[in-house]
């Protein structure tokens, strides 16, 4: 199991927007084996959970270890994990978090808690994050080796960064 990829699909799920089962499906797009299991209750658990999620994220973001563990065991108990052993390449035994009858929203939510849940123990509370750039609510998983990372995407980053060159560009000619 890629814990670290399900923890980055948790902040992915949290910055997709869903006001529909297209929205959904959308999303679905690099699982397309899903798209055709999807119901209008999938919608609505995932919907509930992207409420719920967000603490996780903005807690870690504050630091507060104590938040982030407790809302995930919260979470935890709420959406129980069944985990299983695949064994569909016998040279490769992984652990997957659902059983083969879940519905698409208990997998991606059972996905998205055992993937956070693994990182928070193995990289550490503090390693999900908010956008810090202006006008972006959306999150991230930090694996950088240094946990220096303050933006969710490349394309934040580049404007902050533009933003704050300017910003001393014009502090300098006004000088």
């Amino acid at each position: 199991m890629d814990f670290i990829r399900y923890a980055e699909s948790s902040a992915a799920l949290l910055n997709t927007e869903l006001p529909d089962v297209d929205a959904l499906l959308s999303h679905l797009t690099p699982r397309s084996w899903l798209q055709t299991q999807v119901t209008e209750q999938d919608l609505s658990a995932l919907q509930a959970f992207q409420s719920q999620l967000r603490p996780v994220f903005e807690a870690s973001d504050r630091g507060d270890v104590r938040a982030v563990v407790t809302t995930l065991n919260d979470l935890l108990i709420q959406h129980p994990v069944t985990p299983m052993i695949s064994d569909h390449d016998p040279d490769d035994l992984h652990m997957h978090v659902a059983n083969r009858a879940a519905s698409v929203s208990e997998l991606l939510i059972s996905e998205a808690l055992m993937g956070l849940a693994n990182l928070v123990c193995d990289l550490g509370a503090t390693r999900l994050g908010t956008c810090q750039a202006v006008k972006c609510d959306h999150v991230f998983v930090d694996t950088s080796p240094n946990q220096s990372r303050r933006y969710c995407s490349d394309r934040c980053s580049s404007r902050a960064n533009v933003a704050a060159y300017r910003a001393r560009q014009k502090a300098a000619a006004a000088s």
